[in-house]
């Protein structure tokens, strides 16, 4: 008498195991994509020799700043002309229009004895050494929309606090040059010699 489970058995084999679908919801962290590490490394490089020469020669040079205005200029007007719907449209253009808010006052304003005076000087640095930074993300939104929509808070916040734990400690090295640094070490790279560089021995 043939067993009625074990035809059963036969006539439907042994498939892989099912697994239910859980109640409980699934924990996936989200971390920086590869187009977000090459901005933040890019932003890296571009802000370093600003932090430096402030921390070295107490002054930013005028090309910094300016090529600052001309990149910022340049997405301004790619931002303006655009079409594409974009909720972050006029911040960024607020942003980005920074620079040559600084180039006019400067022309005009450049070494007034009253507040604009300090003023201008300040929004120049800050132009410099935050300008480079923002224009390069800004840009890299323009280039690739979908940019920094996978990346959280929390990983926004860490990149940005890179930056500028490398722009502080570039300030600090342009600030204590002279114990790695000799002015020869200036001169030859086309650079001027910095108050207080070390003689060569």
């Amino acid at each position: 008498m043939m067993n009625p489970v074990r035809d059963i058995r036969r006539t439907f084999p042994k498939g892989p195991a099912v697994t239910l679908p859980s109640d409980e919801p699934e924990t996936t962290v989200r971390k920086p994509s590869r187009p977000t590490a090459v901005v933040a490394v890019g932003m890296s490089i571009a802000v370093w020799w600003p932090s430096f020469t402030l921390g070295a020669w107490g002054v930013l040079f005028f090309e910094q700043i300016l090529s600052v205005w001309a990149a910022a200029t340049a997405a301004l007007l790619v931002v303006l002309i655009r079409r594409q719907e974009d909720r972050h449209r006029l911040a960024k253009a607020a942003a980005l229009s920074v620079p040559s808010l600084w180039l006019v006052l400067a022309i005009f304003f450049k070494g007034d004895r009253g507040f604009l005076g300090p003023l201008v000087d300040t929004l120049g640095g800050t132009v410099a050494i935050l300008g480079i930074p923002a224009t390069i993300w800004v840009l890299a939104r323009i280039i690739w929309p979908e940019f920094g929509e996978d990346l959280p808070l929390k990983w926004r916040i860490i990149v940005v606090a890179a930056v500028l734990a490398i722009a502080a400690t570039c300030f600090l090295l342009g600030r204590n040059h002279a114990a790695f640094l000799t002015c020869e070490d200036f001169t030859i790279s086309g650079n001027s010699a910095p108050p207080g560089c070390a003689p060569r021995l």
